[in-house]
């Protein structure tokens, strides 16, 4: 399914489009639009500006989701991953980053820090029960399915 995404540029900073990066890639790669480099030290975070603003269809939410590689290589990652953007924002993207590694990160104009996923959602309408059905799992929470098969 393909969703017609509007966007205009925004800030002083010009930064390559999203793309996605391979046929099959469902993300759309977002890039940091500095004007001077960004260095995260282990531990620290940022709210990094992408130079973009998006219009998202009702029904969809996009999806702020971390590099793999960034995460694999440098410990980077989105803080709130998945960062969800709502369809009626309409100001700039912003990327929450953290350094969870052990060395410093180097953010530069244009690095591709992020991936943006446009979902289809649906809203819920909460309805009030005297109770709910049983389930053999029932009220188990963190850790009751266990770790192996």
């Amino acid at each position: 399914m393909n969703v017609r995404l509007p966007f205009v540029r925004v800030g002083k900073v010009d930064v390559p489009t999203p793309a996605y990066q391979s046929e099959g890639a469902v993300g759309l790669d977002l890039c940091a639009a500095v004007e001077e480099e960004i260095t995260l030290g282990p531990g620290e975070r940022r709210l990094v500006p992408t130079g973009l603003a998006v219009a998202i269809p009702a029904g969809f939410e996009g999806q702020v989701r971390p590099r793999s590689g960034l995460a694999y290589s440098y410990g980077v990652t989105v803080l709130n991953a998945p960062g969800t953007i709502d369809p009626d924002y309409r100001g700039e993207l912003k990327v929450l980053l953290v350094n969870l590694g052990e060395g410093r990160f180097v953010i530069r104009k244009g690095d591709r820090i992020a991936q943006l996923v446009i979902c289809p959602v649906a809203r819920a309408e909460l309805v009030a029960v005297p109770a709910l059905d049983e389930t053999q799992r029932g009220a188990g929470g963190y850790g009751s399915t266990g770790v192996g098969s």
